[in-house]
């Protein structure tokens, strides 16, 4: 499932408020496909929360699960738009 999607199976999927076991129970096997990498369950992912509350929206679900993603879903490292690179090269080729 790309993670764009999971805001919406969380939606469908649950009464809010819902605790993390249930969320585990019902989606927790579910994959996530990561554009750098290979994917990872939801339960893998919510797995490295601190805490294990119960989620009140599907918003803050899927913050909790955000916040949580691996590096297999993270951009270009080290890249900043508002400076230089230093991985990047000052040659431009067109």
């Amino acid at each position: 499932m790309r993670l764009s999607e999971t805001r919406d199976r969380f939606i469908s999927e649950f009464s809010f408020p819902v605790e993390h076991e249930t969320v585990l129970d019902l989606v927790g096997e579910i994959e996530l496909d990561a554009p750098h990498g290979e994917p990872e369950s939801i339960g893998a992912v919510l797995g490295r929360t601190d805490d294990h509350p119960t989620y009140h929206s599907a918003d803050e679900l899927y913050d909790t699960l955000v916040g949580s993603l691996g590096e297999g879903y993270i951009g270009r490292k080290h890249y900043d738009d508002r400076g230089p690179n230093p991985q990047e090269t000052d040659d431009v080729h067109f």
